[in-house]
């Protein structure tokens, strides 16, 4: 399996801020703000290069996401893989090397099959397969 960072999820407590500073101040690429507020699941993405993105996601979301506090939350990094399986294999070589698994593998609201991680330092990782992306 190639490692491949994918995502950089910057942790925001006012999304729309946040967009229009990395889209009207930087001028970053983006579709604006996608999702569901209801689901917790509004999230801005931006094209940096490559297949890499920049994501934008409102803090109070991602804690209710993950079921964790959203004190100290700052960042997350994505790893897209290719494959569904791929998603089960990494979330438990990522638990038995010592992180902790906040989300087993499971299929996420808005299509993708994903799992959440902190490793032993204590940084979010996520592993996600969109099946669009194939």
């Amino acid at each position: 399996m190639q490692p491949t960072l994918s995502v950089i999820t910057l942790i925001t407590d006012d999304l729309v801020r946040a967009v229009s500073f990395y889209r009207d101040g930087l001028g970053l690429p983006t579709q604006g703000i996608v999702g569901d507020v209801n689901t917790d699941t509004q999230v801005a993405f931006f094209n940096l290069n490559d297949n890499l993105k920049l994501a934008i996601w409102p803090r109070r979301s991602l804690a209710n996401q993950l079921g964790i506090t959203p004190k100290g939350i700052g960042h997350m990094l994505s790893h897209n893989v290719s494959r569904q399986e791929q998603v089960d294999e990494l979330a438990s070589a990522a638990e038995q090397a010592g992180a902790e698994l906040l989300k087993s593998p499971h299929w996420q609201p808005w299509g993708c099959y994903g799992a959440y991680f902190k490793d032993p330092d204590g940084h979010l990782w996520e592993i996600t397969y969109n099946p669009k992306y194939k």
